[in-house]
C-alpha cells in the first residue's frame, strides 16, 4: 500500500494584530481579485478559514485566556 500526498496544499498565513480587521484576500495578496472580500474573525479563536479559497489564517501570539467571552 502506498500513501500519496494531496494534490492541493492548504495555504496557511500568519497574521498580527496590525492586520486586523482581517480580510481575505489581503491587499498584498497576488490573488487580491480572486474572490469577493470577506472579513474573518481570527481574533475570536486565533484561527480563521476563508470560505472562498480555503486559506487558513493564524493570529500570531494569540492567547485564549485573554480572548474568552465575558
Amino acid at each position: 500500500m502506498s500513501v500519496t500526498s494531496p494534490t492541493h496544499t492548504q495555504r496557511v498565513v500568519e497574521v498580527t494584530e496590525a492586520d486586523l480587521p482581517l480580510h481575505c484576500p489581503m491587499p498584498a495578496d497576488s490573488m487580491w481579485c480572486g474572490h469577493p472580500r470577506v472579513f474573518l474573525p481570527v481574533q475570536e479563536t486565533g484561527e480563521a478559514l476563508c470560505p472562498y479559497c480555503g486559506t487558513l489564517y493564524r493570529l500570531k501570539n494569540w492567547d485564549a485566556k485573554s480572548h474568552k467571552n465575558h
